[in-house]
């Protein structure tokens, strides 16, 4: 049986300042973040609840720290790649959310799923295409062992319509809430004469009981009025 752990990183500067967080705009994680991701970390050492045969992270700076918080729970060595990376935020990054979007104009995935953030970007169906390309060669690489990758909050939302098999050139008509270090947790099981993906835990953060947690700003989230006054 395949088990597979997807670990969002802790909170991250991009997540508390209004910066697009590609591989230029991402300074890694807050203090909060390493706590989080310490908690994490401290819960896994202590519960043995998580075994794995292979330890995997994103390159980008956030998911890298968190990764190397955590990594003495498991005892292995880190595998980095590049393709579990949140979406790629091309001419934009680095940009304040604002000079983004008065630049390249706001994203709109609704509309505009194959309309990449700015140039040299992803688009909504580009991304959740590398994403699902990601995630059937690591399963399939690693089948039968236990897999832990840490990511984005976005890879693991197109983990869900990946692994539920829903249209993954359009948004979902549904929004998800992927907290800083939480754990999700699919296993690969066979039923009905053939194998299915099943979904045990999702945004497990039991470890961050008695820390408070802020409501993290969103890259995509719309631009002031004015902003918007502007564009239109």
């Amino acid at each position: 049986m395949t088990h597979l752990y997807l670990i969002r990183h802790g909170e991250a500067v991009t997540n508390v300042k209004p910066i697009i967080p590609g591989m230029i705009g991402d300074t890694g994680l807050t203090e909060l973040g390493r706590k989080q991701a310490e908690r994490l970390r401290d819960r896994l050492i202590r519960t043995r609840e998580i075994v794995p045969d292979v330890l995997i992270a994103s390159t980008m700076p956030r998911a890298r720290e968190t990764a190397e918080i955590i990594q003495p729970a498991f005892g292995l060595p880190i595998i980095f790649d590049d393709e579990v990376q949140e979406m790629n935020m091309g001419d934009a990054d680095g940009m304040t959310t604002n000079e983004a979007w008065e630049k390249f104009g706001h994203p709109d995935f609704d509309t505009y799923p194959l309309r990449p953030i700015a140039p040299n970007g992803d688009s909504w169906g580009t991304f959740s295409l590398r994403v699902a390309r990601a995630l059937a060669r690591i399963t399939e690489e690693h089948a039968g062992k236990t897999i832990v990758i840490v990511c984005h909050g976005g890879v693991i939302d197109a983990a869900f319509i990946h692994f539920f098999r829903m249209p993954s050139m359009v948004l979902p008509p549904t929004d998800f809430h992927t907290r800083n270090t939480s754990l999700t947790h699919w296993e690969y099981v066979n039923r009905r004469r053939r194998g299915l993906w099943r979904l045990n835990i999702y945004n497990d953060t039991e470890h961050l009981h008695g820390i408070e947690v802020k409501e993290a700003v969103r890259w995509e989230d719309p631009p002031p009025a004015n902003l918007r006054s502007s564009e239109s």
